[in-house]
């Protein structure tokens, strides 16, 4: 993340609230050492900085390094939804209807409520002769249109996908594949600004809000482990500890000894029993915090309360 990001202001942002602002532990991302083998040396890319190479490129136009930038993202981060709906934009972009078709309907997988991820897709189905599963795209995001009508958060989005989709099936080849998704490619103040405000409604116990808040640093900061971290930590204050637990993984994977997602996977572990599991987490903050940090203490403290 480049300076004045997201990992810049969360200095600020600790200030904020009770809730301790910790997400930003070691990027674990690690350097290749003279002892790996050939099969354990492949590149690994860090999938926030990629992001925003990304849309970089895309806001240059240059859709060929935009494209280059976002399948780096997601082989590490092969669900994130954001990345998928760009990547179908900028492989449309390049006449890649396939690989456009390919990434939009994996970002419906990941969420069947994307605007965009379906737009995308039904263009792409149009681009690629099949007009009849395109036209069932179209009659959901008709459906949902008039379901919304007017006052909907999302009605401009969905009416503007209906009249794409259908200008599309009236004059294939001529559409234009996917109005630049502009909501995917703000700045990074946005963003920091975004992940304060979460910040601030946690500890008001404010979680959809949060999550909303959450949402748009996501979508600007891309998958960054601390905005991974802090979904996770809402939606299990929400109870949702399948949901959290996702997104404590994802965000362990990006970054295995990010502290802040380590101390938190090892609270949702204890909230659900799972002791063994929990003391695994605090023993991996043992051996990445030798001369101790906070988050070793509080999860160490969190188990002898005795939840786990």
């Amino acid at each position: 993340m480049r300076a004045g990001g997201i990992l810049g202001i969360l200095l600020v942002s600790a200030t904020v609230g009770t809730i301790p602002v910790r997400a930003n532990g070691d990027g674990g991302g690690g350097s290749m050492g003279n002892n790996e083998m050939p099969s354990m040396s492949t590149q690994r890319y860090d999938p926030a900085k990629e992001y925003q190479a990304g849309v970089t490129a895309l806001q240059a136009n240059d859709f060929k390094a935009a494209d280059t930038d976002f399948d780096h993202v997601l082989s590490v981060a092969p669900r994130n939804e954001n990345t998928l709906v760009l990547s179908g934009f900028a492989k449309a972009q390049l006449g890649n209807s396939k690989g456009a078709r390919d990434a939009y309907k994996k970002a419906l997988s990941v969420n069947d409520k994307n605007i965009m991820a379906r737009r995308g897709y039904a263009l792409a189905l149009v681009s690629l002769g099949n007009k009849d599963d395109a036209a069932k795209e179209l009659d959901t995001l008709k459906k949902r249109a008039d379901a919304c009508g007017d006052a909907c958060a999302d009605a401009a989005a969905l009416k503007g996908a209906v009249t794409a989709v259908s200008d599309a099936l009236n004059a294939p080849g001529k559409q234009s594949y996917l109005a630049p998704p502009t909501s995917l490619m703000g700045d990074a103040r946005g963003g920091d600004l975004a992940y304060v405000q979460a910040v601030a409604d946690i500890n008001q116990h404010h979680y959809p809000a949060a999550l909303k808040s959450l949402g748009a640093a996501e979508a600007i900061f891309g998958p960054h482990p601390d905005v991974l971290t802090y979904i996770g930590f809402t939606y299990r204050k929400m109870g949702q500890y399948d949901t959290a637990e996702t997104y404590y993984r994802q965000a362990l994977t990006i970054a295995p000894n990010h502290r802040g997602a380590t101390d938190y996977y090892g609270d949702l572990k204890v909230e659900r029993g799972a002791r063994k599991g929990a003391r695994q987490m605090l023993a991996k903050l043992d051996s990445l915090c030798k001369f101790g940090c906070v988050e070793a203490e509080d999860l160490r403290r969190w188990i002898a309360l005795g939840h786990g």
